[in-house]
C-alpha cells in the first residue's frame, strides 16, 4: 500500500506547541495547516475536510471548538493540560474526541496521531457503509411504493407485483429501482 498524505488542521494559541507538532508532521506523509485563531479554524474546517483536527484547549477548559466540530468526518484530537486530563477526557469522549496530555513526549504524541489515523480509516469505512445502507433502504422504500401502486391499480397480489417488477426490469435491462420509479410516475397523481 502506497503511503498517502493525511490532511491535518492544527489550532493552538501556543507557538511552542505549533513548532513541536510541525516538526514531525511533515510532508509528504502529512499536509499540515496551522492557525492560532479558533474562528479561522472553524472557517477552514467548513471549507475543507481534514483527516485529523488537533485542537489545543489552552488552559483545558476551552473545549467548545472541539465539541462543535466533533460531528464532522474529521478525527478530533484535543490537547489538554495533564492536571485536567481525566475531567476533560471524560467530558468529551462521548463526542468521539480523542484526548492527549500536554506537555507531551513526541513519541507519545506521534502514537496518538497514528491512533487518530486508524480511527479516521474506520470512520471512512463506516461512513461508506452507512451511505450504502441508506441507498439500499431508499431503494426498498421506492420498490415497495411501486408494488403498492401495482396492487391498487392493477389488482395484483404482493407476490405478483414483486414478480412483475423483477421480470420487467430484467427483460428491459433496467435496475429494479428505475422500473419502480417509472411505475410510481405512471400511477401517482
Amino acid at each position: 500500500m502506497e503511503a498517502e498524505s493525511h490532511s491535518v488542521l492544527l489550532v493552538s494559541r501556543d507557538n511552542k506547541i505549533i513548532t513541536q507538532i510541525s516538526a514531525f508532521l511533515v510532508p509528504p506523509l502529512f499536509d499540515l495547516t496551522t492557525t492560532t485563531d479558533f474562528n479561522e479554524a472553524r472557517r477552514l474546517a467548513t471549507e475543507r475536510t481534514f483527516n485529523i483536527i488537533i485542537a489545543d484547549s489552552g488552559d483545558g477548559y476551552d473545549t467548545d471548538f472541539a465539541i462543535n466540530i466533533a460531528d464532522s468526518y474529521s478525527t478530533v484530537l484535543l490537547l489538554v493540560p495533564n492536571e485536567h486530563f481525566d475531567e476533560i477526557s471524560y467530558r468529551v469522549e462521548g463526542y468521539g474526541i480523542l484526548t492527549a496530555t500536554k506537555p507531551f513526549e513526541p513519541f507519545y504524541f506521534y502514537n496518538m496521531v497514528k491512533i487518530a489515523i486508524a480511527v479516521q480509516y474506520k470512520v471512512q469505512i463506516l461512513s461508506s457503509q452507512t451511505i450504502k445502507l441508506k441507498n439500499k433502504m431508499e431503494e426498498i422504500r421506492i420498490v415497495n411504493r411501486a408494488k403498492l401502486l401495482l396492487i391498487e391499480h392493477l389488482k395484483m397480489t404482493e407476490a405478483e407485483a414483486h414478480r412483475y417488477l423483477e421480470k420487467e426490469a430484467m427483460d428491459r435491462g433496467l435496475k429494479r429501482i428505475a422500473l419502480a420509479q417509472e411505475v410510481i410516475k405512471t400511477y401517482e397523481n
